[in-house]
Parts: C-alpha cells; structure tokens; sequence
C-alpha cells in the first residue's frame, strides 16, 4: 500500500494531467455531428500506423527468450494492421457515398 501512495505522490502531476485529458476527450468527442464522425475516426485509424512500427520495434528489441514481449508485439502488429486497414476502408466506403452514379 505504500508504493501505491509513493506512486501517487511522485507523479500526481501527470496523473492529473491524465484524468483532465479523458474529460475533455470526452467533451471534444460528445460534441462531434454524426455526420463529421465517420470521416473522423477513419482518419484516426489510418494514425494508427504508429502502434504498428511501435509493436515491430518492441520485437525488434525483445530477446529471443522473450516470448511475452513477441507474442505481444506480434498481437499488437496484427491488431493495428486491421486498424489502419479498416481505417481506409471506412474511408473509401464514406467517398464512394458522394460520388455520382453511373447510368447504365
């Protein structure tokens, strides 16, 4: 119980930080149209891209002996490429909605 409080003391400064974030992440997020949203999380996925180098320089990295750290960075490659792979084609769809028919 104690290295919690130690924990708590040492950083209350960005565990504050922290909590204000999530609050006005919220706000910001509550506060964005229905129409504005797919367009907005599409692009936020394709941002994804940094979780992906991330997992492959945590593999990179990680001993050979280390499986926790590969199967991880493994789970964390494939996840963000589905991400960033969903990202673009909640994108393509939303385009594909504004562009002009085609008559047959």
């Amino acid at each position: 119980m104690e290295d919690i409080s130690i924990f708590f003391v040492s950083y209350y400064q960005l565990i504050t930080i922290v909590i204000l974030s999530i609050f006005l992440g919220i706000e910001v997020i509550s506060r964005v149209p229905s129409v504005l949203h797919t367009p907005l999380m599409s692009g936020a996925n394709a941002i994804h891209g940094v979780v992906i180098i991330g997992a492959i320089i945590v593999m990179g990295e990680a001993a050979s002996d280390d499986y926790l750290a590969l199967i991880l960075g493994f789970l964390a490659v494939i996840l963000g490429t589905l991400n960033v792979v969903g990202g673009f084609v909640v994108t393509d769809r939303m385009l594909e909605m504004f562009s002009k028919k085609k008559k047959k």
